[in-house]
């Protein structure tokens, strides 16, 4: 890996310096993603702040960097692109993306008509939330295993089954959707990747209230959902491997890396001031050891997106980020609640109440470690998902 800039990436990073400098002003919602996280985050008013900042990102074509300008996109290259992310990391400023802009988006600009592109591209551009169904409760890391059907009814399909952990779908107007059209035919020969509509007849979003209090994930259920076939993406019975192109469109995680890097920072800040000459050995150690770790998730997520300048695709390398990224969490997590002791248990809580005056780093740590738990458990087998496809090989024909 070269870890210098060429002098066209050090042009391009001092110009996202400077308009970061000028236009965005710290407010604590560093790390929001999507409107949807913004919401879930900090309700009305930080969705209000995501928003502003993303029209300030819009002047720039920087909403959704990777597109192709003819699509509202900057065009940026791949390393223009890491570039960009990892200086909205280091001056912790909120990152445009979510579902819509990250994999919905690049995945129609591949596979869509150009009816498809006209509904949906610029939508996503103007903040409108989209999530992923994919992952259903009987399937596991097996996900072609799906059982969701879609049935075909003159031009519509008719969709009948359940999805779960589907991150921001209380907020979505679409979703990625794969279900099954051909129960008789091989698992990953059957299934056809549709643009549903959230707002449709017989879609049910059920809320699932993690351990932290936050509703980010959702079970979504279909009873009789009619679906157009305009909302067809791709070719019938070949949605496998329109899925595995947006499973392909992996960042290389380096926000957070650099998150964790910083969120380390601030408890050595912390325990300077109010832990000086007092703090036991083992837990220096610990934090030497939770340093390290954080550059390790930093170099590994330089090494995706090495690959990803060589126009190779990290399957399973961005995916051991993503894992390796989670299990640091709680890590950190661990170390800074050994650390602070009970305060370290308390989450920011309302404005004024003794949970806010008392939780040390506004209770960052207890929430992130409730979070990165609730996440890993969830999350963590459609990553190993990721890295199976990439093993075995099965995304790989197109043909």
């Amino acid at each position: 890996m070269d870890f210098r800039d060429s002098p066209e990436e050090a042009a391009f990073r001092q110009d996202v310096r400077t308009f970061i400098s000028a236009e965005y002003k710290k407010d604590g919602d560093g790390g929001t993603v999507s409107a949807a996280q913004a919401a879930s985050a900090g309700g009305a008013d930080a969705l209000e702040r995501y928003n502003a900042w993303i029209k300030k990102l819009a002047t720039k074509r920087w909403v959704a960097p990777a597109w192709p300008t003819e699509y509202g996109g900057a065009g940026l290259s791949v390393m223009q692109q890491f570039v960009f992310n990892e200086e909205l990391a280091l001056a912790r400023a909120p990152r445009p993306g979510g579902i819509g802009i990250t994999m919905a988006g690049p995945t129609i600009i591949v596979y869509g008509t150009d009816d498809q592109k006209k509904q949906h591209l610029s939508g996503m551009l103007e903040g409108k939330v989209w999530c992923q169904g994919f992952s259903e409760p009987g399937s596991g890391s097996d996900l072609a295993s799906l059982q969701t059907k879609a049935e075909k009814d003159g031009d519509d399909y008719i969709i009948n089954g359940q999805k779960i952990w589907i991150t921001g779908a209380q907020y979505a107007e679409r979703m990625i959707l794969l279900a099954r059209t051909d129960p008789e035919a091989p698992k990953h020969k059957g299934i056809s990747y549709f643009l549903l509509d959230m707002k449709a007849p017989g879609v049910t979003v059920q809320p699932l209230v993690n351990m932290a209090g936050t509703p980010g994930f959702n079970e979504v259920f279909f009873d009789n959902v009619r679906v157009p076939r305009k909302d067809l993406l791709g070719e019938e019975n070949r949605g496998w491997y329109v899925g595995t192109t947006t499973l392909d469109f992996e960042r290389s995680s380096i926000g957070t890396s650099i998150a964790q890097g910083q969120t380390v920072e601030n408890l050595v800040l912390w325990v300077k001031e109010n832990r000086r000459g007092t703090l036991h050995p083992t837990a220096k150690m610990e934090l030497v050891e939770r340093t390290i770790e954080a550059e390790t998730a930093r170099l590994m997520s330089y090494r995706v997106i090495s690959l990803q300048n060589r126009g190779q695709v990290p399957n399973h390398e961005a995916s051991a980020v993503k894992i390796f990224a989670g299990e640091l969490n709680q890590r950190i997590a661990n170390t800074a609640t050994n650390i602070l002791g009970l305060p370290g248990l308390l989450t920011r809580g309302e404005k004024g109440s003794a949970n806010a005056r008392h939780a040390p780093d506004r209770g960052r740590f207890g929430r992130v470690y409730l979070q990165s738990v609730a996440s890993t458990i969830a999350g963590g087998t459609s990553e190993i998902n990721r890295g199976i496809i990439a093993t075995r090989g099965l995304g790989l024909p197109r043909g």
